[in-house]
């Protein structure tokens, strides 16, 4: 099924429903949420998942997993996407996580989404197509995640700071200057950044900006650009940072588009 609404097929008594939908540049679909569970596969073009609880950078070939009833507003920046809507009780044994997370697509998975979105809403379970949909499910539990979130923190203050951060993101900002804004000790803020974030102010800045730069990188920026804007001194600081963060360089998410080998 393609460029369906969700509410429409809901009710069908599957655990699985498959979508698909082409998104325009720009596209910005509101907070919203979703009885089902929601894997939304990006096969081309990058997404930009928010939460109240933190925010979300998608590159293509991979997917972004939403636990049923999560509240999330998506930001699509010329995507073509597949989706599955999986019926919570057939989540809870697969795919037990009540936040959401990025995972990445195995070849695999990834011709199982293209299939599934061509399967009728009302298919016989125990038919091809629903052992096809059972094939799925097994394949999604085992795909790792991988650390392209941005933990945003509950404290009203803190979460505004976070947000113009974001915005505008370098790696020369220091924490004394984010703790003088909330009279505190250097050591106090820390603790207090950690306890809301879940991780030390400084990682927290490094990630964020590692994940922006994903964004960037798919729009075809050169890598120069980007670490300069940063605050970077030179492209291959950003490259070791990129790398120590996330475990690749950067020419792995987008090599055509950067006309960079793999490595």
């Amino acid at each position: 099924m393609y460029n369906i609404a969700i509410n429409d097929v809901d009710h069908v008594a599957r655990p699985v429903v498959a979508i698909g939908t082409d998104y325009p540049r720009g596209f910005f679909l509101p907070a919203h949420r979703h009885r089902r569970a929601q894997l939304l596969y990006g096969a081309s073009g990058v997404m930009h998942v928010r939460t109240r609880t933190g925010s979300w950078i998608v590159p293509p070939q991979h997917a972004v997993w939403v636990p049923p009833e999560m509240e999330h507003s998506v930001r699509f920046e010329g995507v073509s996407t597949r989706s599955l809507y999986i019926e919570p009780e057939s989540v809870r044994p697969l795919f037990a996580i009540d936040r959401c997370r990025i995972v990445t697509v195995s070849p695999l998975l990834r011709q199982l989404l293209i299939e599934a979105v061509a399967v009728t809403p009302l298919y016989d379970p125990a038919g091809r197509d629903g052992q096809l949909i059972n094939l799925l499910l097994h394949e999604l539990a085992l795909m790792p995640g991988v650390p392209f979130d941005i933990p945003l923190p509950e404290d009203a203050r803190l979460l505004a700071l976070c947000r113009q951060f974001l915005d505008h993101p370098t790696i020369h900002q220091p924490s004394e200057e984010w703790a003088a804004r909330f009279f505190m000790s250097i050591s106090t803020f820390r603790r207090f950044f950690r306890q809301q974030t879940g991780m030390a102010c400084a990682q927290w800045r490094r990630r964020a900006c590692v994940v922006l730069a994903l964004a960037r990188l798919a729009d075809g920026e050169p890598v120069t650009a980007i670490a300069f804007d940063l605050g970077y001194e030179s492209s291959a600081a950003f490259a070791t940072m990129f790398r120590r963060e996330l475990g690749h360089a950067p020419s792995i998410y987008f090599p055509q588009r950067m006309g960079l080998a793999q490595s």
